[in-house]
């Protein structure tokens, strides 16, 4: 081991291959940076691709079916798109959270993005062709033409397109300067002896243990076979023994550990999640483990794989690399879909279930980063807000109504659960604001801030109008006839106001706003008729001087509530003014 190792050394005594130490440091600060550039690239095409294809990615999630090719093709289109399978996974472990996508949509899901995440290494080997068109030195004119874009332009989409366009190139042109600085005589020599040295029996073991590992550590695949492939392209061939000028099967077995390294991002995320997000992280790492110990096996009984297909087959031997990864992927989703419910029964086994139900939500931290998703969930979770809230209001004026004053602890437990539910939206819109976000969802965020208040507002009013409910039964004032009408009548506008602002802001369809506007108006001079109508009582007589603080600030409090539901679908309507839209 000592003598194989020396030859690093020994590369430094041969004239034609001097290096000084200051030398070799440079070039591994060179290497440093071209990882540092691939990942910024990766980040870069990641977040604006998603950016650009929000609406689809959202329509993507939102068809998901029980059909098993379907789930398959919508998680390899989406990761695709976000080219990150790990980012996929972690956003199906989340739906799987919230409820609203099952075990076994959730795992043809995780197939497909396990197919669509090869996509990452087929760009990769597109770079350093050889012997004829090299796409990968003509693509690193999109990282500056992708900059000009994104500086002199004022459209937010194309400046999107921009920085997707420069994190494009990026990519090329880390794996140029990887590949460059791996190609200087004595570094390629050096990594040679190092990387290409691991064979022998053992060798198939320590790199799958490695890919393991490594992909854990950094918890990326796509930059591991990134690196593989940027070797590749450079003559280096890992795991092929000392001097050998083609592929072997030793590099693969990194690669199949690289597949199960993976699976850390989405076991990470699913800790403290329910028993199904638990699962769905399960049974991505049995899908993976699964698929690498099949091909495993394979590469070990047939040695000469490598050279019998993909080496002969494609003349590159970064294309080779990539379309095993491909193959591998593909090869293992249609071996395990027809045993989704096998994988779903053993996952099931593992994880079993809680005792305690956790509380319904339809957000979750896992799906920050496909903005589009996380938006339109908070619009739920704050429309079943709105739905509370207004409930609330009406039990607690049901109560008025009956002179039941001991409704106020549930009104008070509810308006609690509200102020709590409200704060974990809150948090999650910050740090929602601090993804990169385009400027609609950002007049949204906005939005929904100002609208979260006016749910609390509304909740708030309930318990207010639960004081009055008090005051009435200790005072034992009882409401005229007429007044008792009008405020059945006051509740039925408020109702058909809260049935229009509701629709318009789960629907974001503001052709109702005028009618909401309309109904709004009629409780505004209602309010003012009852006001009016009270003190002409209280002058003939028909009503006690006891009642005007409960009913004045009753009514009152009633058009308060009717302003903050107007507020709502205001709201909607101006993020849509705002945004262009």
């Amino acid at each position: 081991m000592f003598k194989k190792y020396s030859k690093i050394y020994m590369l430094w005594k041969e004239k034609d291959r001097i290096m000084t130490p200051i030398e070799w440091i440079e070039t591994v600060l060179y290497m440093l940076a071209s990882i540092g550039a691939l990942l910024i690239g990766f980040e870069l095409l990641s977040d604006n691709i998603t950016k650009l294809a929000q609406k689809g990615l959202k329509q993507l999630f939102n068809k998901t079916s029980n059909n098993k090719l379907a789930g398959v093709g919508i998680g390899c289109a989406a990761t695709t798109i976000m080219q990150s399978s790990g980012a996929t996974t972690v956003m199906i472990v989340g739906f799987v959270n919230i409820g609203i996508m099952t075990l076994h949509q959730a795992t043809c899901m995780i197939m497909g993005a396990n197919i669509g995440t090869t996509i990452t290494a087929q760009l990769a080997s597109l770079s350093g062709g050889s012997g004829g068109f090299d796409f990968g030195a003509w693509a690193l004119g999109f990282a500056g033409i992708g900059m000009g874009l994104a500086m002199f332009t004022k459209k937010e989409k194309i400046k999107t397109l921009g920085y997707a366009l420069t994190g494009f190139g990026l990519l090329f042109f880390a794996l140029e300067c990887m590949s460059t600085c791996v190609k200087q005589d004595a570094v390629k020599e050096a990594i040679s002896v190092v990387l290409q040295g691991i064979d022998g029996p053992s060798a198939p073991f320590l790199l799958f243990i490695a890919g393991i590992v490594l992909t854990a550590l950094v918890q990326s695949s796509s930059l591991i076979t990134s690196l593989i492939i940027s070797f590749a392209s450079a003559g280096i061939y890992i795991g092929a023994g000392a001097g050998s000028e083609t592929l072997n099967n030793n590099v693969l077995f990194l690669i199949l550990g690289s597949n199960i390294g993976s699976c850390v991002t989405a076991y990470i995320s699913s800790l403290g999640a329910t028993p199904n997000a638990k699962r769905a992280s399960y049974i991505h790492l049995m899908f993976n483990i699964l698929g690498s110990l099949i091909f495993m096996v394979l590469l070990l009984l047939y040695k000469d794989f490598m050279q019998d297909t993909f080496v002969k087959w494609f003349p590159l031997a970064q294309t080779q690399i990539a379309m095993f990864h491909t193959f591998f992927n593909t090869v293992c989703t249609l071996i395990f879909l027809p045993f989704v419910n096998i994988f779903v029964k053993v996952s099931k086994m593992l994880v079993k279930d809680e005792e305690e139900e956790q509380e319904k939500t339809y957000i979750d931290n896992r799906m920050l980063k496909s903005p589009g998703i996380a938006l339109h969930q908070v619009r739920k979770e704050m429309y079943n807000m709105y739905k509370v809230s207004f409930k609330n209001l009406m039990y607690a004026l049901d109560a008025f109504m009956a002179k039941d004053d001991t409704k106020r602890e549930k009104v008070d437990e509810v308006n609690l659960e509200l102020e709590q539910k409200s704060k974990k939206v809150i948090e999650f819109l910050v740090q929602l604001s601090n993804e990169p976000i385009i400027f609609e969802d950002e007049c949204t965020v906005s939005a929904f801030h100002r609208t979260m208040d006016d749910i609390l507002r509304i909740g708030e009013i309930g318990d207010n109008v639960c004081k009055y409910a008090r005051r009435v039964v200790r005072d034992d004032v009882n409401l005229s006839d007429q007044a008792t009408s009008e405020l059945e009548l006051m509740r039925s506008k408020i109702e058909t106001l809260y049935s229009y602002t509701s629709d318009i802001f789960i629907s974001k369809d503001v052709s109702q706003i005028t009618n909401a506007k309309i109904v709004e108006e009629e409780v505004d001079k209602l309010r003012k008729q009852m006001v009016d109508n009270h003190f002409d009582r209280l002058n003939r007589g028909e009503c006690v001087a006891s009642s005007s603080g409960v009913f004045v600030n009753l009514v009152n409090n009633l058009e308060r509530a009717a302003d903050h539901m107007m507020f709502i679908a205001d709201n909607v309507y101006e993020a849509k003014i705002q945004s262009g839209k």
